[in-house]
């Protein structure tokens, strides 16, 4: 009897260590291995239940009983544990949920502001475009004046040419004028010098 007590307990121990090992490895485990975790050790939870029935039952027969007793409070401790890193695993899924929540949110967020930067952006290059058609306009007013001068001063050069062609008319038409009042004026003192010698010639015939 005490090998099977021995055998039982060597079980239960094994039992035991192997459920806190995978309750360790529950608090860094991912979803789907929590869950795999957590069946096997509910599983273990039931194994151990059996064997320390069994022992009850051989230790009962031997007057050990306190020995069982102490083993269900091992086991309830564990069982505690277990229970602790399955609650806060669960609270950290909702960290999880509402990380991920967040993340939604800022994401949300930068999509707003990249939405109302690009209508402002849009706003700008409208207002640009309208400033380049005015400036387009104004430009091509300032082309039209600048035409219009061009051929105002083209005009003006052209009436400067006339009146210049004319001034050169006038000049050489006073030119002459001139030299003919010239000649007709040395003619006429020739005539009076030729009259004058006559008037004399004939004043000294008659007085002689």
């Amino acid at each position: 009897m005490s090998t099977l007590i021995q055998s039982y307990e060597q079980q239960y121990s094994v039992l035991t260590a192997d459920i806190t090992a995978k309750i360790g490895r529950l608090k860094t485990a991912n979803e789907d291995d929590r869950d795999h975790l957590a069946r096997e050790i509910q599983s273990n939870f039931e194994e151990a239940n059996d064997l320390l029935e069994q022992l009850e039952l051989e230790y009962r027969g031997a007057g050990a009983g306190s020995r069982v007793a102490a083993y269900r409070a091992e086991l309830q401790r564990v069982r505690e544990e277990y229970r602790s890193v399955v609650s806060n695993s669960a609270t950290y899924n909702i960290d999880e949920e509402y990380d991920d929540w967040s993340v939604v949110n800022d994401q949300r967020r930068k999509l707003l502001d990249n939405t109302e930067r690009l209508e402002r952006t849009g706003k700008n290059l409208t207002e640009g475009y309208k400033v380049l058609l005015e400036t387009e306009q104004i430009g091509a007013a300032v082309l039209q004046d600048l035409n219009a001068q061009r051929e105002t001063i083209q005009r003006s050069r052209g009436r400067l040419r006339e009146t210049d062609e004319n001034l050169n008319r006038s000049s050489r038409l006073m030119n002459s004028m001139l030299m003919r009042a010239l000649r007709e004026r040395a003619v006429l003192v020739v005539v009076l010098l030729t009259m004058l010698v006559l008037g004399g010639a004939a004043i000294y015939v008659f007085s002689t």
